[in-house]
């Protein structure tokens, strides 16, 4: 999985978040890091729904996105 970083962590988020695809896909970093900080807790709009729901992002899950975060601004 070395070499598929993002799917790692998009894999991980959803099973974490459980949020539809749809909400998923339209996260940014700024919703999930402040700072250098990547956050355990997040908040967000659901598109189908217009209510705020907060997600929980485990300590595995952010180390995927740390890394893939880290991958995508070399490139």
């Amino acid at each position: 999985m070395h070499h598929k970083v993002r799917e790692l962590a998009m894999f991980n988020l959803a099973i974490d978040s459980k949020l539809l695809s749809c909400d998923l896909v339209k996260l940014k970093v700024k919703d999930i890091k402040r700072r250098a900080t990547l956050l355990s807790r997040a908040s967000i709009v659901q598109q189908k729904t217009h209510q705020a729901v907060q997600l929980e992002i485990t300590e595995h899950t952010r180390d995927a996105l740390k890394y893939w975060i880290r991958q995508a601004a070399r490139n």
